[in-house]
């Protein structure tokens, strides 16, 4: 009898591991079906990140203006719209990234397809910051020539991605590309040309050149002109600099 009940035990067990087995890889399974993709979609808005930060910050450095930069306000707007908007979106000033499906990356959604970016303006930020970084020479230089003495620029951009797995976490994604700016700039050639000839040190011929252009012109070499400070274009390169020469 007892050989009996335990031929029927072994008989109803048999072929249950091979159950449990397919049981739990199926619940992995789903969870790895949910999540590969979703870490994808991760990664991908980080380097996006990564890559807006380095916008900001050459944005930002090209923009400025001495006194003044581009604010906060309008390079966040500007991420938000060409970097985490759609990707066919075009490039134009004062453009902003509205919180519908037109304006989503349709890539980034879990797993109900409901968009991982819902609200730019809440969850997509772009802060910068300005300090003082200048070498030796430039500082040397700095009040004859005008230089500027902000040219350590920072940009980081920060992304709070929403419902997902790891909403509990309260994950953030935050990249920072920061620029060193020679702190010799100048608007145009003219700019540059009026820093020089305006510095003692740099050009101290320049308070004598009402004098000197009076004696350069008595007297004059044959068919030579004038002596003339200065009289020169600062567009034009000398033949001798270019390929072939003069």
């Amino acid at each position: 009898m007892n050989i009996r009940l335990h031929s029927l035990t072994r008989a109803a067990t048999r072929g249950q591991s091979t159950i449990e087995f397919v049981v739990v890889m199926s619940f992995a399974g789903a969870l790895l079906f949910i999540a590969v993709p979703l870490i994808g979609q991760y990664i991908d808005i980080n380097q996006t990140a990564e890559e807006a930060s380095r916008y900001a910050a050459f944005e930002g450095m090209a923009r400025n203006s001495r006194s003044t930069w581009k604010n906060d306000t309008d390079l966040s707007a500007e991420v938000r719209r060409r970097m985490f908007s759609n990707s066919d979106a075009p490039v134009k000033t004062g453009d902003v990234a509205g919180d519908f499906t037109a304006n989503r990356n349709p890539v980034w959604t879990d797993y109900s397809g409901h968009p991982l970016i819902s609200n730019f303006d809440n969850e997509v930020s772009v802060t910068t910051k300005v300090d003082d970084k200048n070498a030796i020479a430039a500082a040397f230089y700095r009040g004859e020539l005008n230089l500027s003495n902000t040219n350590f620029y920072t940009a980081s951009v920060t992304v709070k991605p929403e419902d997902s797995p790891f909403a509990a976490m309260n994950l953030s994604i935050s990249r920072k590309t920061v620029l060193l700016a020679d702190a010799w700039t100048g608007f145009n050639v003219g700019d540059v040309q009026h820093r020089i000839e305006t510095a003692p040190t740099m050009f101290p011929i320049g308070p004598a050149k009402a004098l000197i252009n009076t004696l350069g012109e008595v007297p004059t070499l044959i068919f030579d002109p004038a002596l003339k400070v200065g009289a020169m274009d600062w567009d034009i390169v000398p033949c001798d600099r270019l390929v072939g020469g003069c």
